[in-house]
C-alpha cells in the first residue's frame, strides 16, 4: 500500500509552519484509487470534510480542455487568428493564433493586461504578503480595454520565447464564449458541470469557499470574479481535491478523446518543460502533465503521469512561499511513479 514518503512529509511540515488558518489538502490518485489528506501546522487532521478553493491558474488547463473539444468538433482551428472571432479590430494587422495563445508562444508581455508598475506592485505584493493585493481581485479587464490591449499589443507573425501571458489565455476563453454564443462564463460552468461531471468545479466564489490567509494569518476572504471580467479563463475557477483528481482521471484515461490534442507537444517553454495546449509538459518525461496556480491568498498544483496513471494535488488556503505547492506536488509524484515500478 502506498505510503506518502518521507521526504514530502517533510515539505508538508515546512510548509505548514506558522500558518494558523491553513487547511492544507493535499490527495493522490493511484490504482484508480484516490486518497486525501488534509494538514496543518499541528500536523494532518482526521476530518472527512471537502474543502472547496480558488485553484487559478490551473483554470487554464479546463480553457484549453475546452478549445480542444471545439477544435475536435471544427468549430475552431488553432490556426485560427483572434481577429476571426473579436469584431472591430484594425483590418491588414497580424493578431495572434489560438495556438500561440495556448502555448505562451505569442508574444504578448507577461504583465498583461497591466502595466509595469502594476505588476511589479503585485509581485512585492506576494513576497512580502498582506495589502490589498490579498483581498482584491487585481486582474480585471473588460471588451473595451481588452480591444485597446490587443490594438496596442503589436506582435510579429512568429514563434515568440516563452512567456506565461495571463491576456493571452483570457482572449482563447472570449474566443470560445463568442463562438458558443453564450459568453466565457456560462459555456465554461456547463463543460464543468455537465461535460467533465465535476459538480464542486465552477467559476468564481460560493459560500462553499474557504476564506484565505495571509502570511501575517490575517483573513483575506476570496477574490471576487464575475461574468464580465474578461480574464476570468485565465484564473477564476474554484475546486475540490476530489474534483481535481477526478479530472486528472479524466485526462490520464482520455474518456474525452478530444484532450489528448491538450497533452501533446505543441510548443516550447522554458529549460524545465514543453508546452502543450495549457498545459507544461515535463520535459524529461512528456507523459508527465502540470499545471500550478495562485490567487491573492491561495496556492494549488495538480500533476499528472499519463502512462503510469498516477497523479498529485496540493491546494491551501495561504499564498505558499519558494514555490513550496509545486514542490510538494512532484516530491508526491514521483513517490507514485517509484512505487508503480516495484
Amino acid at each position: 500500500m502506498f505510503e506518502i514518503s518521507d521526504e514530502t512529509l517533510q515539505l508538508i511540515k515546512n510548509a505548514c509552519r506558522g500558518k494558523k488558518h491553513l487547511k492544507l489538502t493535499v490527495g493522490y490518485l493511484i490504482d484508480n484509487n484516490s486518497v486525501i489528506k488534509i494538514y496543518n501546522e499541528n500536523g494532518e487532521l482526521h476530518s472527512s470534510q471537502t474543502y472547496h478553493y480558488e485553484i487559478g491558474s490551473i483554470t487554464k488547463t479546463f480553457t484549453s480542455s475546452l478549445l480542444s473539444k471545439y477544435v475536435s468538433e471544427n468549430k475552431v482551428s488553432l490556426n485560427d487568428s483572434i481577429q476571426k472571432y473579436v469584431e472591430g479590430l484594425k483590418k491588414d494587422e497580424y493578431y495572434p493564433t489560438l495556438l500561440r495563445l495556448a502555448t505562451h508562444s505569442s508574444g504578448y508581455s507577461q504583465t498583461l493586461p497591466l502595466n509595469n508598475r502594476e505588476y511589479l506592485s503585485i509581485i512585492l505584493g506576494l513576497m512580502i504578503g498582506g495589502g490589498d493585493l490579498s483581498k482584491t481581485n487585481p486582474l480585471q479587464m473588460d471588451l473595451n480595454k481588452m480591444k485597446m490591449l490587443i490594438e496596442k499589443s503589436k506582435v510579429k507573425d512568429k514563434d515568440y520565447s516563452w512567456k506565461y501571458s495571463n491576456f493571452g489565455m483570457s482572449l482563447i476563453g472570449d474566443v470560445l464564449g463568442s463562438v458558443s454564443g453564450r459568453g466565457y462564463w456560462d459555456t465554461m460552468n456547463e463543460f464543468l458541470q455537465n461535460e467533465l461531471g465535476l459538480k464542486d468545479t465552477y467559476l468564481g466564489t460560493s459560500n462553499n469557499n474557504l476564506p484565505g490567509y495571509d502570511r501575517k494569518n490575517n483573513d483575506c476572504g476570496n477574490w471576487k470574479w464575475d461574468k464580465d471580467n474578461l480574464l476570468s479563463p485565465a484564473g477564476a475557477i474554484s475546486s475540490t481535491a476530489d474534483d481535481l483528481l477526478k479530472y486528472a482521471k479524466i485526462n490520464m484515461d482520455e474518456d474525452k478523446p478530444y484532450l489528448s490534442l491538450c497533452h501533446k507537444k505543441h510548443g516550447n517553454g522554458d529549460k524545465k518543460h514543453d508546452m502543450g495546449l495549457g498545459w507544461q509538459l515535463l520535459k524529461k518525461n512528456n507523459h508527465v502533465i502540470f499545471h500550478g496556480g495562485g490567487t491573492g491568498c491561495f496556492s494549488s498544483f495538480l500533476g499528472i503521469d499519463k502512462e503510469k496513471k498516477v497523479a498529485s494535488v496540493v491546494l491551501a488556503n495561504y499564498r505558499l512561499g519558494g514555490n513550496a505547492d509545486e514542490k510538494i506536488g512532484m516530491s508526491l509524484l514521483e513517490s507514485l511513479q517509484r512505487s508503480k515500478d516495484i
